[in-house]
């Protein structure tokens, strides 16, 4: 197993426009492949943050097919990376609403793995209205990976807050957490909740979020951050676009599981 990976996480503060997203999620991807980054992870809705929820409807894809995949595709397979796609809009059984899915890219190209966001967020506020139901279907399934250097463990933005998701994975060694947490609840929550699932999963939060006030009038938390087994914080960016990065060694998750048990007395609640 190799314990040392370069590990990279990217800020953007997505458009209304498509072309313009993918265009500067190709050049920050870049930027982290030249400095060495084996595994990047973009953030949630990297290819759209539009006014109009249903927008997201018209750039929607087929699994496995389309521009959005075909470019991510190319750029895993040019760069020789792990890219973990943030999400995108792929269609469902249902003709008006798409799942909101985390596509993991092999260095050579292919699609690895795909996980459909299971919790949904909504939100009611005098100043804010969100319901990703009403475009979006829910996924059913947990997802993990088992790559090289350890389980890899696939989560979305509002997933963050069970931890009970996280702990029906097993014993993890990376959670991806792609997200565009809105301002308000990503200043009161972000870290304290990444943070956690560390502390509860004894293993490395990868996060890369959506940081800056969009051109659809939306305001996104940002701090994308890379956090240790031991929930220090490794690398955190607070606003605007960019990358942090790291390498880290793998090993250290079972070293903090030798020093205190968290995930291994966990189980005792089974047999309670």
């Amino acid at each position: 197993m190799t314990n040392s990976v370069t590990i990279a996480a990217i800020q953007m503060v997505s458009t209304q426009d498509l072309q313009q997203n993918l265009a500067k999620a190709k050049q920050l991807i870049k930027k982290a492949a030249l400095q060495g980054a084996q595994f990047i992870l973009l953030p949630e809705y990297f290819c759209l943050i539009h006014q109009d929820p249903n927008v997201k409807l018209t750039i929607a894809e087929s699994f496995g097919q389309g521009p959005i995949q075909s470019m991510l595709s190319k750029i895993a397979c040019e760069y020789k990376i792990w890219l973990a796609a943030g999400t995108i809009p792929l269609k469902s059984h249902e003709p008006n609403k798409v799942t909101n899915s985390l596509l993991l890219y092999a260095p050579d190209g292919s699609i690895h793995t795909r996980y459909d966001k299971v919790h949904l967020f909504s939100i009611q506020t005098p100043s804010m209205q969100i319901n990703e139901g009403d475009t979006m279907v829910g996924g059913h399934n947990i997802v993990t990976a088992d790559l090289s250097f350890g389980r890899v463990g696939f989560a979305i933005c509002y997933d963050v807050r069970f931890p009970a998701f996280f702990a029906a994975m097993g014993e993890l060694d990376l959670i991806l957490m792609p997200a565009a947490f809105t301002y308000p609840t990503g200043q009161a929550h972000w870290e304290l909740l990444l943070r956690a699932r560390a502390i509860d999963n004894q293993c490395f939060v990868l996060a890369a979020a959506q940081g800056g006030m969009h051109q659809s009038g939306r305001q996104t938390w940002g701090h994308s951050m890379i956090i240790d087994p031991w929930a220090s914080i490794i690398d955190c960016l607070n606003e605007g676009e960019g990358v942090v990065i790291s390498t880290v060694d793998f090993s250290q998750v079972q070293k903090i599981r030798q020093i205190l048990p968290v995930t291994r007395d966990r189980h005792l609640l089974d047999s309670l």
